[in-house]
């Protein structure tokens, strides 16, 4: 069985609320489309970037079901549908394999810490529901040191849909490791790493920036395809300060902050996520002003 494939830029998706903290589904009908049009190959809604953890399970399938349908097989739509419970992940899978999301993206169970025996069988269990699925490998919301590049060569070995794994330990290192091991398709799950990921195979980004210049990431990305490194290296510099804002508070707060700025959604979160501080807006705006977005 051939494995799915994917490629190029893919958004992790803002979830926007109104003014009465209700989640903006015609707003999020507009950003597919805006998408789309921009080059993105694909959507993930209801990840780490999309608020997912404080959205009901209602809203998260409602989301996950507003893309899917505005999407109609334009680009792929990569569905957020993990947590820490087993069962509960494997039910949100069934139900995202059947209203037609491409893949899921499945990150690693966080709070409850368990072995890479724990990790092989919560994978497993997902894998078999038999849909694409995208590992999410982020040790650092989640505690432990994550998968290791052994646990991830046997579950792309032995499950035909787990196809890609999105990296976001930071570490150049590991993505080799993870290539010199399995060919499991390799994103990089920060932005300001792509150009070093893809220079050594990965297939491109879960992006959070692409949620402000979706263009300028798939370019980014079709760059590196290409092989293109002069585009890619002035596409990196000019994103490269926007990349780092995103971070200088728990994401996705600045990107919150940097779409309302720029007038494409209003600037509200859920608690726990509060709106950005008065101090961190100058290096925002600097941010987004090198991007050429302000």
């Amino acid at each position: 069985m051939a494995k799915f494939e994917l490629a190029g830029s893919y958004v992790a998706l803002i979830t926007p609320f109104t003014d009465n903290d209700e989640v903006d589904y015609a707003k999020i009908e507009e950003l597919v489309e805006w998408h789309i049009a921009e080059g993105t190959a694909g959507i993930v809604p209801c990840g780490t970037t999309g608020e997912s953890p404080t959205l009901t399970e209602e809203e998260n399938k409602k989301v996950i079901e507003t893309v899917v349908k505005k999407a109609n097989k334009r680009c792929h739509v990569v569905a957020g549908a993990g947590g820490n419970c087993t069962k509960k992940v494997v039910a949100f899978t069934k139900w995202c394999k059947e209203i037609g999301a491409d893949c899921v993206l499945s990150v690693i169970p966080y709070y409850n810490k368990p072995t890479q025996d724990g990790l092989y069988g919560h994978f497993k269990a997902v894998a078999d529901v038999g849909i694409p699925v995208m590992l999410y490998n982020i040790p650092g919301r989640c505690g432990g040191g994550g998968l290791t590049s052994a646990t991830i060569a046997k579950l792309y070995n032995d499950c035909p849909t787990i196809c890609a794994v999105k990296e976001a330990t930071g570490s150049v290192d590991f993505s080799s490791e993870i290539s010199s091991v399995c060919g499991i398709q390799i994103f990089s799950g920060d932005d300001s790493l792509t150009v070093p990921l893809m220079s050594i195979g990965a297939k491109g980004v879960v992006s959070v920036a692409a949620n402000l210049t979706p263009r300028k990431v798939a370019d980014l990305c079709k760059a590196m395809k290409d092989g293109d490194l002069k585009k890619a290296q002035q596409l990196h510099s000019e994103l490269y300060k926007l990349c780092k804002a995103m971070f200088c508070e728990t994401n996705p707060i600045p990107c919150k902050a940097a779409g309302a700025m720029m007038g494409k959604w209003k600037n509200n979160t859920r608690l726990p996520m509060t709106p950005m501080k008065a101090e961190n807006e100058p290096q925002l705006k600097a941010a987004l002003q090198a991007a050429g977005l302000l």
